[in-house]
């Protein structure tokens, strides 16, 4: 269940911060509502998913995952483009994430 909490952490990581994007500086009201929201979600997520998983194994997961998705994010909805090498490297940040899973022996 831990690992459940922990996607969802990342995944409400990839919300608030693609929310706080479109709240154009916290001015529109309804975005800025989804960014505390999903924010607070993010953070009770996590809180749960550390109470049976490592710190040090939790967390760069979960930045790893709001990482990537924001990348994602960010190409699809705001049309952000990337050089080959820049791809290159979220590669290697998927790769990093899957590689702490395995070898954490949890």
């Amino acid at each position: 269940m831990s690992w459940i909490f922990l996607l969802f952490a990342g995944i409400s990581e990839i919300l608030w911060s693609t929310a706080m994007k479109l709240s154009d500086g916290f001015s529109k009201v309804g975005w800025t509502t989804v960014t505390i929201l999903g924010l607070t979600a993010s953070m009770l997520c996590l809180l749960q998913a550390v109470k049976h998983l490592s710190f040090s194994l939790a967390y760069p997961i979960w930045t790893g995952i709001g990482a990537v998705g924001s990348v994602i994010v960010g190409v699809v909805l705001f049309k952000d483009k990337f050089s080959n090498a820049t791809w290159f490297f979220v590669v290697l940040l998927i790769i990093a994430i899957i590689g702490i899973k395995m070898t954490a022996g949890e």
